[in-house]
């Protein structure tokens, strides 16, 4: 009233405000006094729609949310590989942070697709395409997305940053999660949540989100688009230290042709790759595969293709010459048995035909000697053998 006794003869005193920056209109409450009471003194951000009046408060949530040991799979699994052999932890939040046309899109989608088949609810918010246009798109790298909508598993939430403030996304990320009970929640890109504040106050949005996914183990997955020229390894909404797993995407420029690259610059409790893999989107889905780096280069695309290509060549040729030494070889191998097995035969022979001159010998000398017995008793006078053996049996039928 005109007298201004009110706030002080009140116990409570409840301040609103109205105001409007940039276009973009904000409630606020603040608790001017309480009495006997221990509350808040700052402003609190409110909302008014068909549900009634929100609250939301500006205060992180705290760092006591519950953790999980459990992994799941990003639907990549040359990445789920890189990631320590089974993907990133439950409840984490990951960040995809690239160029324009590096695929963070495809890779969002490629694990809001996961996360359907494992049966799970994925909530997708999308800032830049309606859910038609990311349902036809996807389509081109072999997923299926409409199947997951109309079985219940797969909601979109498509609206331009500038429709409403902060507060308003805040809010409205937190009814979508009640009402819809997701395990995954997908913000692409948050960057453009820049159009409806400042930095800081983007920053002080996305903890609160990030803070509240984790209280329900809802696992959150973000993209972040970078300029060119800038910094690749920090995001505008200075909320690198609140990430769990961030995945760069990067472009890679060769010999007139540009390639993608993936790369792992964090990620907590999980023993990751430090290598840079080629980002490939075909008709089947996202595909990684090694950078070439022999010889002290780098190549990508078909640069790499053709570079293993020729080393691929040169290999066959190296195998082929190393089959013919090999024939060559078996074939002196053969050719020397022969020629031994020949020399065995030679020497065998000559061996049966010594040991039948040794028995001819043998025999030849036995002869000589009974002939030269024979001639020493005819010298004698006496008979010869033959003649001796005859009178002896005449003896001995005489004597009969």
């Amino acid at each position: 009233t005109r007298y201004g006794l009110e706030e002080y003869v009140a116990d409570c005193v409840i301040f609103l405000d109205f105001r409007v920056e940039g276009q973009i209109s904000t409630r606020r409450l603040r608790i001017v006094k309480y009495r006997g009471s221990s509350h808040g003194a700052d402003e609190y951000p409110f909302l008014i729609d068909e549900g009634g009046l929100s609250i939301l408060p500006i205060t992180s949530l705290g760092l006591d949310h519950p953790v999980s040991t459990e992994r799941i799979a990003t639907g990549v699994p040359r990445l789920d590989a890189m990631l320590g052999g089974e993907g990133f932890y439950r409840g984490s939040t990951v960040l995809v942070s690239g160029t324009a046309g590096t695929g963070k899109t495809s890779l969002a989608a490629t694990f809001a697709d996961a996360a359907c088949r494992r049966g799970e609810r994925c909530l997708y918010f999308a800032f830049e395409e309606s859910p038609n246009q990311i349902i036809r798109n996807m389509a081109s790298i072999g997923l299926g997305l409409g199947r997951w909508v109309k079985k219940g598993l797969l909601k979109f939430h498509s609206a331009r940053p500038s429709l409403y403030g902060l507060e308003m996304h805040l809010a409205t990320f937190h009814k979508a999660i009640e009402g819809f009970d997701p395990g995954v929640l997908i913000v692409d890109p948050i960057s453009n949540l820049s159009a409806a504040g400042t930095a800081s106050e983007v920053k002080s949005i996305l903890t609160r989100l990030i803070d509240h996914l984790k209280m329900q183990k809802i696992s959150a997955f973000l993209t972040d688009l970078t300029h060119f020229g800038g910094s690749l390894e920090s995001t505008n909404e200075e909320i690198s230290s609140l990430i769990d797993t961030w995945l760069l995407l990067r472009d890679i420029e060769l010999n007139g042709e540009r390639n993608r690259g993936l790369y792992i610059l964090k990620s907590r409790g999980t023993h990751h790759s430090h290598q840079i893999q080629e980002f490939l989107l075909t008709n089947q889905g996202i595909r990684l595969v090694d950078i070439y780096t022999g010889s002290g280069q780098v190549l990508t695309g078909s640069a790499r293709a053709a570079q293993e290509a020729v080393e691929k060549e040169s290999e066959l040729a190296l195998r082929s010459e190393a089959d013919r030494s090999l024939r060559e070889r078996e074939s002196k191998r053969n050719i020397l048995k022969a020629k031994i097995a020949a020399l065995r035969a030679e020497f065998d022979a000559e061996s049966e035909e010594l040991h039948l001159m040794a028995e001819d010998e043998q025999r030849r000398r036995a002869a000589l000697t009974d002939d030269r017995l024979e001639m020493g008793r005819l010298r004698q006078g006496k008979p010869s053998a033959p003649q001796a053996k005859r009178a002896g049996k005449k003896r001995e039928r005489s004597g009969k």
